[in-house]
């Protein structure tokens, strides 16, 4: 195999692959040489800097892997490489340790105030009385999405002698008490937790998931830092909880803007610690990056299966053509049943139907679903190649059926969830653009796209005023409704298209009305 190395990486990786491969080291490449001589290449690393575009990619006759020695992929035409049969990888592990022991560095510059207190003694001044702090041992941690690094930091928590705490919709029961931590609500960690580190991915659902209200419910002293993205935290309400002293320190490496603005009042503080989204810097990161994808590399030329794929390899150009249409309405079939659902996902069944149910292999569409349902709530993105892995890991068990009748259209999917509470259902199909027809069975008729709103009610008069009237208060415009109900006076479901999305204390305000007895806000 010959492999080119496109942008710099560490020794140690080249090194490894020269042992079982031809390896051409040129990280100056510019996209004209890359496009005239891509088609002599079995295999190709990248980091950020070589461009992997479309019209690159078709020229790659060859190519049979793509590694991304780091984790985002955004250089590289994922649609393009799977339709090529191009395998793409990447190294996300190679960061967990690294991120981790920035966020215990950052926790502990809250708690013991060693930023301020290294500028103090610099000024030439000897303030002890200034900077008492506070140990973390008998403390607890509240940690908010327990994926790869979320866990990483539980694990060195421990050795401070902490206990730890975490919310995450969907790491079973037993996994959190395999590695001792408590597992709850938000709120529960919000209220109960001294410190508390954030880990999930920055999502309509996530964006100023940590806001004035949130900063109400934390214990008076408390700290929080976020190594995740900047957004999760509203920075103009952590400044009133900081200046106000309604918590005792914050610690950021990720902001909502990069670099920060100049002004910024966060800079005015002593009780906050800055770093400028170094928190996967390291010698080691870079390293482990090249050997990981290196051994990537290396398992393709033995024969194995890597690890870290980011799209399905070598699928047939025909089937994923005939699929391809399908595959965007999948992905929020899954999200919408996952935010819709009440209480933890345990189950999901798919079904198809139609002429879809005629094809051998689906597997790139039930990955395709199962990416949706997990991605709204973990730290690192899903793909379709590793998504029933991670689903399996989070105790979510995987059905797949067929049906010979669509009721009238080609092909239809449906999409059942189940919970400890609640089974909820989607049911979909193809006609120019993604549509969901029916969910809970009852049929609807709408375009999975931007904000969405659902609502379970009393089929009587007035329900779907008050709905409406109580939106309109807030200032939140309905762009397009569907309802459906099982018979006169009955049970009925409200799904509704709006311009902007429900706060969460306006859904409150709604399951709080008479007669209705569900709201959720949905973003696709």
């Amino acid at each position: 195999m010959k492999v080119l190395i496109a942008d710099a990486i560490n020794e140690k990786g080249i090194e490894n692959l020269k042992e079982v491969a031809d390896v051409v080291v040129d990280t100056s490449i510019t996209p004209e040489e890359l496009a005239n001589t891509i088609h002599e290449y079995n295999g190709i690393v990248v980091r950020s800097r070589t461009k992997l575009t479309a019209d690159i990619i078709e020229k790659a006759d060859n190519l049979q892997i793509i590694a991304r020695a780091g984790v985002g992929v955004d250089n590289i035409d994922l649609n393009a490489a799977t339709e090529k049969g191009i395998m793409v990888v990447n190294s996300p592990e190679s960061t967990s340790v690294t991120v981790a022991e920035h966020t215990m560095g950052l926790i502990l510059s809250m708690a013991r105030k060693i930023s301020i207190a290294d500028k103090s003694v610099k000024e030439g001044k000897w303030e002890k009385k200034k900077f008492m702090g506070v140990e973390l041992r008998n403390k607890t941690l509240g940690v908010i999405g327990m994926g790869r690094i979320g866990s990483q930091v539980v694990n060195r928590c421990k050795a401070f002698g902490m206990d730890a705490m975490a919310y995450d919709p969907y790491l079973p029961e037993e996994v959190a008490k395999q590695m001792g931590v408590n597992l709850t609500d938000l709120e529960t960690v919000l209220k109960n937790a001294d410190f508390i580190t954030i880990h999930v991915p920055l999502t309509p659902e996530t964006k100023h998931s940590i806001s004035k209200e949130q900063f109400e419910i934390m214990k008076d002293g408390a700290f929080i830092v976020n190594c995740a993205r900047g957004g999760i935290i509203d920075e103009e309400a952590l400044y009133d909880a900081l200046v106000n002293n309604k918590i005792g320190g914050a610690a950021l490496d990720v902001y909502e803007e990069e670099p920060p603005a100049e002004d910024s009042k966060l800079f005015e503080l002593d009780n906050i610690v800055l770093t400028p989204h170094i928190a996967a810097s390291t010698k080691e990161a870079q390293r482990d990056a090249a050997i990981i994808v290196a051994d990537e590399i290396i398992d393709l030329i033995k024969g194995n299966t890597p690890k870290n794929v980011l799209n399905l390899p070598r699928i047939d150009k025909n089937t994923y053509n005939e699929l391809a249409p399908y595959m965007e309405l999948c992905e929020k079939l899954g999200s919408f049943v996952s935010q819709g659902i009440n209480g933890k996902v345990k189950e999901i069944e798919i079904i198809y139907s139609g002429e879809l149910s005629e094809i051998d292999n689906l597997e790139i569409l039930s990955r395709t679903v199962i990416q949706g349902v997990v991605n709204p709530f973990l730290s690192s993105p899903v793909n379709a190649v590793n998504a029933a892995l991670v689903a399996k890991d989070r105790g979510i068990t995987i059905t797949e059926g067929k049906k010979n009748n669509s009721k009238g259209y080609e092909s239809l999917i449906k999409v059942i969830a189940k919970s400890e509470n609640e089974t909820f259902t989607a049911e979909g199909t193809q006609l120019h653009e993604s549509r969901i027809l029916k969910v809970n069975d009852y049929w609807v008729d709408v375009i999975p796209k931007g904000h969405m709103f659902i609502a379970k009610y009393e089929d009587i008069p007035g329900s779907i005023g008050k709905i409406g009237t109580k939106l309109g208060e807030h200032d939140i415009n309905i762009g397009i409704m569907q309802v459906g109900r099982d018979e006169q006076g009955g049970k009925a479901i409200m799904v509704l298209t709006l311009d902007k999305e429900v706060p969460k204390e306006v859904i409150s305000e709604l399951q709080a009305l008479e007669n209705i007895y569900e709201a959720t806000g949905i973003e696709l």
